[in-house]
């Protein structure tokens, strides 16, 4: 594995641009229209530091997509935040390799696991993932990657890209169970009831819902020994939300606890959390701060990657 350079320092990066709070998508007005103001008291931290997400070059891009998708996304009106949603994602993701931040949060106003090489579509533009993977292993020399996908649809995109790549381990909870040959690539159907039906609220769900991430999720990262982790943080599942499966906060929070220890144990506690599916304003605000708070208390390196 890479041995970096750089000690890592104990800084959590937040990316994020205006133009989330403006035009996110799915949204009457915005479901971060509250932001960043939503976060003022994390930003006052000392182990907290914003960046500006800057917009992905199209050179980065056609790394991934094809020109034809390129135009496709130009010409959709939902996509107008795209090129800052990518380009915080990899920004977040070139800090924590280089070691100038241990964690990241990246907002977005676009998703990206619902894009292909050549196809996009349910309000996914760029793979933000996939291209931040690229620049790991192209600048960074990083291979081996772990994502853990807690959206409330299946990463489809992301899993065409990286379905024949070995060093990426890819699960999702979602609404089917499958593994692949070589166990890198694993669906685990969400525990709740039927899909986009309400489900039932309470900590029974929560449970059961953690309980199948840490199932799906811990001990394949133990064994697979991944260089950096990001997890693709969906609220969609919320309770209310349109994908609902009757999650409330403290599934969300267990999960994010699990995240942070597993990279903390594991990779010197390179996370990374991208912002995925999720409609409502008020959701947003009751979960987002909390989840970034996981993020930047009581941050300390884990052993050195071998």
């Amino acid at each position: 594995m890479n041995d970096l350079q750089h000690q890592t320092s104990h800084m959590t990066g937040i990316f994020y641009h205006p133009s989330f709070s403006r035009r996110s998508y799915l949204t009457q007005g915005s479901r971060l229209q509250d932001f960043p103001d939503a976060i003022q008291d994390l930003l006052k931290n000392p182990g907290a530091r914003m960046y500006e997400s800057p917009a992905a070059s199209e050179e980065l891009i056609l790394k991934v997509h094809t020109p034809d998708l390129i135009q496709g996304v130009l010409e959709d009106p939902l996509c107008s935040t795209a090129w800052h949603s990518a380009g915080g994602v990899v920004l977040a993701a070139e800090k924590i390799a280089s070691g100038e931040i241990h964690n990241a949060f990246a907002f977005i106003g676009a998703g990206g696991h619902h894009s292909g090489r050549d196809f996009f579509g349910g309000y996914c533009c760029f793979n933000d993932v996939v291209m931040a993977i690229h620049i790991l292993r192209e600048r960074y020399n990083m291979r081996r990657i772990a994502i853990l996908d807690t959206d409330a649809h299946h990463g489809d995109g992301t899993r065409a890209l990286l379905r024949h790549d070995p060093d990426v381990l890819h699960v999702c909870i979602c609404s089917s169970n499958y593994e692949s040959e070589d166990g890198t690539k694993v669906d685990i159907a969400a525990p709740g009831r039927p899909w986009f039906s309400s489900g039932p609220a309470g900590d029974d769900v929560n449970q059961r819902y953690v309980d199948a991430a840490s199932r799906a999720f811990s001990p394949r990262v133990q064994r697979f020994k991944p260089e950096l982790i990001f997890w693709y943080f969906g609220f969609d599942t919320h309770r209310g939300d349109y994908g609902d499966i009757g999650l409330t906060r403290p599934a969300y929070l267990q999960i994010g606890s699990m995240m942070k220890q597993l990279a903390e144990d594991h990779c010197r506690g390179r996370l990374e959390v991208v912002l995925g599916g999720g409609s409502r304003s008020d959701i947003a605000r009751d979960l987002i701060p909390p989840v970034i708070r996981l993020l930047v208390e009581d941050a300390h390196p884990g052993p050195p990657a071998s």
